[in-house]
């Protein structure tokens, strides 16, 4: 089939190259989002997926919304059957999903009617699903309600980041991705409505939800910080400043620590929270290198009694 595939960050890539590479279909060109600033330089660079196309030769069509005419006139004129979606990052108007034969099918990371929304990977691990997945379904006007061709299913790991997971659902879902195309283009595969029972929906992570909240059990500071691992960052206040934290981990300790409350040991670094304390891992002050919390607390010289907020 001719394909025009959508997407932009790097989760995508994946499936891009799954495509490309399995000599049964041809992609003929990617939609992706306009250049942007990026990096601590902020200099303008191309999506992962615009700068993978340019590699192979493809065509990069990048318009500010989908509902542009100019964009919409030439996606007619490659004439695709199919367009697989991931992580594209923008509204598909229904003009734009009338234009393939057989409609856009997304790539979404989880098993639908789960999380839907921009967040489903991020809101697995911040609700502590022992089990997500992947799903390919068309697209419909309702978010992310079409019907679903496939799943796949993948165990969250009691230590996962949000990356870790999606890391691993990018790989497993490039493979579904492609038997669904395969399916569609040899007609052996149809889509299943979806449940009406079992809605959830995750959205857009802001940093004001990355913030930890030590009074709160150790288990959910736990499962924060890990949900906003990589991006948007854990973080807290310590001196009226912004710290930023890596995962932490629950433990146990010889003695309570109030919420907040910080105790420096020889090999770690403990918070209190509403239950047991949790140990910080990496650290970042303002204007600082990311470091140990060990080496950030000598550095600090922390006193008896100071807090984490």
């Amino acid at each position: 089939m001719r394909l025009v595939f959508a997407g932009t960050p790097e989760v995508a890539l994946p499936s891009l190259r799954a495509l490309l590479e399995s000599g049964r279909h041809e992609v003929v060109a990617v939609v992706t989002r306009p250049d942007a600033p990026a990096g601590r330089g902020r200099r303008v660079e191309r999506s992962p997926v615009a700068a993978l196309a340019d590699e192979r030769g493809i065509e990069v069509l990048a318009p500010a919304k989908a509902g542009d005419p100019v964009f919409q006139a030439r996606l007619k004129e490659l004439e695709p059957d199919l367009c697989p979606v991931v992580a594209y990052g923008a509204l598909l108007p229904e003009s734009a999903l009338a234009i393939p034969r057989h409609g856009w099918v997304n790539l979404h990371f989880s098993v639908l009617p789960a999380w839907r929304g921009a967040a489903p990977v991020q809101a697995s691990v911040r609700h502590g699903d022992d089990i997500t997945g992947a799903t390919t379904f068309r697209i419909v006007k309702e978010l992310d309600a079409g019907p679903v061709y496939g799943v796949v299913t993948e165990r969250v790991r009691d230590r996962d980041t949000a990356g870790d997971l999606l890391g691993r659902l990018a790989e497993s879902g490039a493979r579904l991705l492609l038997s669904t195309v395969d399916g569609v283009a040899d007609g052996t595969l149809r889509p299943v409505d979806q449940p009406e029972e079992g809605v959830s929906y995750a959205p857009k992570v802001t940093v004001d939800d990355a913030r930890l909240d030590f009074g709160t059990p150790a288990v959910a500071i736990d499962r924060v910080a890990r949900a906003v691992t990589p991006d948007p960052g854990a973080w807290a206040e310590f001196r009226g400043e912004r710290l930023k934290l890596g995962p932490v981990l629950p433990v146990e300790a010889d003695e309570p620590l109030a919420p907040g409350e910080i105790r420096v040991e020889r090999k770690r670094v403990l918070v209190g929270t509403a239950t047991e304390p949790v140990a910080l891992g990496e650290v970042q002050a303002q204007g600082k290198k990311r470091m140990s919390a060990t080496d950030w607390a000598r550095g600090a010289r922390i006193e008896a009694g100071e807090r984490i907020s």
